[in-house]
């Protein structure tokens, strides 16, 4: 299997789960259909990411890493782009789910979406480095912002999650485990695909980021929304709320 495999794959699987979970998604509610749109479009986005890596349009060739094997690299700047956006679209949906009775304390998801971005984008400069001192140090202010997300979901969103009821506390806590669970791959990834120590070759680091990526927004996305629903399905039956008044029958 080639890299472009990998990278076609990954186009074709983010656009039939963009289609799946919109079709999947209802819109009884304001927040409903929220909710059904942010895990829609984070695939959509993923897939215009995938299709321009596909093409040669979202790749340059850089020197290896200063640790690596190769003489040489494809680096795959249009993930970064991808990211930028999808992560933090993905941290906004869980935080509603953490309070789906209402938004509060927005600048908590505010810190999320900050320490996301700086995560992501020392994550590129680290890929982008050919200096070991700076591409380590780079790495490691990444990781650092990397426990900063993870201090926001599981302490400060699991504070405000703590006073909703039984059903949306599990359903954000099995949100929160599986999505850390597969972000956590990531900087395990980079560090050992080309842009860090050169240990994967480029088609299994393809291989492994799309199998990730997959999981990551559509699989996650299906899980997310379905969560939604069983959720707003608990809704109408104790009766329409204030904060989320129903707009239509399903």
């Amino acid at each position: 299997m080639t890299p472009q495999f990998w990278l076609w794959l990954g186009f074709a699987g983010m656009a039939a789960g963009a289609a799946a979970i919109l079709f999947m998604a209802k819109r009884r509610t304001p927040a409903e259909e929220a909710d059904g749109i942010i895990h829609g479009i984070v695939p959509i986005i993923a897939a215009c990411s995938y299709f321009a890596m596909a093409t040669g349009q979202g790749s340059l060739a850089l020197p290896a890493g200063p640790d690596a094997a190769e003489a040489a690299r494809q680096f795959y700047f249009a993930r970064y782009i991808d990211w930028t956006f999808t992560t933090p679209l993905l941290l906004v949906g869980l935080s509603r789910t953490a309070m789906h009775s209402g938004m509060r304390r927005p600048a908590i998801v505010w810190g999320l979406i900050g320490s996301d971005l700086i995560m992501i984008v020392t994550a590129l400069a680290f890929g982008l480095s050919d200096v070991a001192a700076v591409k380590w140090t780079w790495f490691a202010i990444s990781c650092g912002a990397f426990l900063a997300v993870f201090y926001g979901i599981f302490v400060q969103l699991r504070e405000e999650n703590a006073g909703e009821r039984a059903d949306v506390r599990t359903a954000f806590l099995r949100n929160a485990v599986f999505l850390t669970g597969v972000w956590s791959a990531y900087p395990i990834v980079l560090l050992a695909g080309q842009d860090g120590l050169g240990f994967l070759s480029p088609t299994v680091a393809l291989a492994v980021v799309a199998i990730l990526d997959l999981t990551a927004k559509v699989v996650y996305g299906v899980m997310a929304t379905l969560e939604t629903t069983r959720a707003v399905d608990r809704d109408l039956k104790d009766g329409p709320v204030a904060a989320a008044p129903l707009r239509r029958a399903a």
